[in-house]
């Protein structure tokens, strides 16, 4: 009897003691905080600074939105016919020679950039698009026409006419960011319009992705997932930052976007003339490894080492010959080649900069003038295909550009001699190769250069994806 007066007690106590926090509405079957009221919250004392920063995010959100649009197109794509071509169960399909056709439809993001109707996005968002629709955060829908697209940067511009004010985005600058700053995306994954995601810049100067031709990517632990391409990237004063772009499929809170510095240039040329013009210097280069460093009395691995000077080109006149290394350009250190190629790219065609190379042990100044990368002489010089790169007995080759888009690094393994010790160490023709003695793939570039590393060291670790799996095969390269 003691006992249940006891258990009797603690329950009527645990009754006051919930009560007096939240009140219960006559006939309601839930308490309900009201902190207006005699009720107090769960959490009495929420810190400021965690309120000043919901508040934030709030505005930011609110003032940015409305620039907004959902981007969806429709596009004709092409079938491919099967190798089952004669068999009768395709003739519905494939009737004799004739091409037949598919209708896709995709979704993106895009973010107006001033009131005549211009907005950014990428370019494989509306690539093949017969139909482009724009839907503003009022749902009204708009037919878009393309201003101009690059496609080395996968950066697009489009237009509506819009008798109604727009609003529009206003874009910041990505040189003065820091790792650790907040970043929020804005766009419409899988279709959700207008979705916002917070978190923090993870990296800057993101290259060799094999994602775009000139690569310089902010890192971002925002969700991005498919449909936010073209949306915006924003620090916490709601300006525009980045395009998001790029996902790493197999990884959660990766995501890449381009510096919003990088469009800048873009953006202008696209809407002015409709196309891009870049610099160009007229030559072939190739990755300064820790070998070729300390071969030629360089102090670490950095720069770009010519290969191949094209005749007649802005390099050829300035005096740059085979095996000079490129170390600074128009006052700028270079990192490596892809750091090298953007930056000639994005110099105005016709400026005078200074090109210092490694030549011989010492290092010599050269002025020389931006050539065009749409002049006649540059497009007469064919670039160089990447060639598979036969080791072990297996040659390899990039990924298609469908599988990067998906977040997808390294080389895969396009043919597999049988008897060769890759195959016998279990390797598939398939097989994605993502890094070797834990180097990271990218590029054949990267591959051959971890190669020859490999060889010398005698044992190579490769990490293959397969599928779903990931696997790992230690290889005998002596």
């Amino acid at each position: 009897m003691h006992g249940f007066r006891s258990i009797t007690s603690l329950v009527v106590l645990l009754t006051l003691i919930l009560s007096s926090g939240c009140e219960k509405k006559d006939g309601a079957i839930y308490y309900e905080s009201n902190r207006k009221g005699t009720a107090d919250a769960p959490v009495k004392d929420v810190p400021k600074d965690i309120l000043a920063t919901q508040q934030a995010f709030s505005a930011l959100v609110k003032q940015v939105t409305p620039s907004v649009v959902n981007i969806s197109t429709i596009s004709k794509k092409k079938l491919v016919q099967p190798l089952f071509q004669f068999s009768p169960f395709f003739n519905e399909q494939f009737d004799g020679n004739q091409p037949r056709f598919r209708r896709d439809n995709s979704l993106g993001s895009g973010f107006i950039i001033n009131r005549d109707g211009y907005i950014l996005t990428n370019d494989h968002v509306i690539r093949d698009a017969e139909i482009i629709k724009v839907k503003l955060s009022n749902d009204t829908v708009y037919t878009g026409t393309v201003v101009g697209v690059d496609s080395k940067t996968d950066i697009a511009v489009i237009k509506i006419d819009s008798k109604e004010p727009l609003p529009v985005a206003v874009l910041g600058d990505s040189s003065k960011l820091q790792v650790g700053q907040w970043a929020i995306a804005i766009g419409n994954p899988f279709g959700l319009d207008r979705t916002v995601t917070v978190g923090v810049v993870s990296a800057t100067g993101r290259s060799n992705m094999g994602i775009e031709t000139y690569e310089d990517f902010i890192q971002t632990d925002a969700s991005i997932n498919p449909g936010n391409s073209g949306g915006p990237l924003l620090n916490i004063h709601g300006e525009v930052i980045g395009i998001n772009t790029a996902i790493v499929a197999s990884g959660q809170g990766i995501g890449f976007a381009i510096p919003i510095n990088m469009a800048k240039n873009v953006v202008e040329q696209l809407i002015s003339k409709g196309t891009v013009s870049r610099g160009w210097l007229g030559v072939s280069i190739q990755p300064v490894t820790e070998d070729i460093a300390s071969s030629f009395g360089l102090k670490k691995a950095a720069g770009a080492l010519i290969n191949e000077v094209v005749a007649k080109s802005p390099a050829a006149k300035a005096g740059l010959r085979q095996g000079d290394v490129i170390v600074a350009i128009d006052g700028t250190d270079i990192k490596e080649v892809a750091h090298l190629q953007r930056l000639v790219g994005e110099l105005p065609v016709g400026k005078r900069v200074e090109v210092k190379v490694f030549r011989e042990g010492k290092e010599t100044k050269l002025p020389l003038v931006i050539g065009s990368a749409e002049s006649p002489a540059a497009k007469q010089v064919k670039p160089a295909e990447p060639q598979p790169a036969v080791w072990l007995g297996m040659s390899v080759a990039e990924l298609p550009r469908e599988l990067r888009m998906k977040g997808l690094s390294g080389v895969f393994i396009s043919e597999l001699d049988p008897d060769g010790a890759a195959a016998e160490a279990g390797l598939q023709q398939g097989d994605i190769i993502v890094s070797i003695n834990r180097k990271n793939i990218g590029t054949l570039a990267e591959y051959a250069g971890v190669v020859a590393e490999s060889r010398a060291k005698g044992s190579a670790v490769l990490l293959v994806k397969r599928g779903n799996a990931s696997i790992y095969f230690v290889l005998n390269t002596r």
